[in-house]
């Protein structure tokens, strides 16, 4: 009987001890996983909120999101009609005009161009969207390709209205 307390004692040991050991351990590893965590400066940019108010029809700005520029544009009623009236099959980079806006009067894209990275002029080219003079890619009033080197449409980041006259990216 004396045996199996100190077995029981034993075990009780053993088990403390791992629990010292592991507790030990974490408290150490924790300073280096926590280290690489995102800074507060990344954490910053990672949205960006806008207000759309100044924005007429037909305008457009630009604003910084994690370093990249993003488009904004406040499409006319023309605009519109131009880009939904596209067919699906004179696009290299096939993608309805629905499915890139969640307000028809919000165009809201990231401005690099999907070929080398170039920035496009706005309101340019055959198409009246955007151009990439470095080597003459033609995006329509969508953002859609419609002409050039470049594979795909320009790309559309994660944005959400926060009311109407004001809209989170990121």
């Amino acid at each position: 009987m004396s045996e199996d307390k100190t077995v029981t004692r034993r075990n009780f040991l053993y088990i403390t001890t791992g629990s010292f050991f592991a507790a030990g351990s974490a408290a150490v590893v924790w300073p280096f996983v926590h280290q690489m965590n995102p800074d507060a400066s990344v954490k910053a940019l990672a949205s960006t909120e806008v207000d759309l108010t100044p924005i007429l029809p037909g305008q457009s700005i630009t604003v910084l999101w994690r370093g990249k520029p993003v488009f904004i544009r406040r499409r006319t009623s023309e605009e519109i009609a131009e880009a939904k009236k596209v067919s699906l099959t004179e696009l290299p980079d096939p993608e309805v005009d629905e499915d890139r806006v969640k307000n028809p009067e919000w165009l809201i894209m990231v401005g690099i161009c999907t070929h080398l990275g170039c920035i496009p002029l706005g309101q340019k080219g055959e198409y009246n969207g955007w151009f990439c003079p470095c080597h003459g890619s033609h995006y329509d009033t969508s953002g859609r390709i419609r002409k050039g080197p470049a594979p795909k449409n320009l790309e559309i980041p994660q944005y959400v209205f926060l009311d109407d006259n004001t809209v989170k990216i990121g």
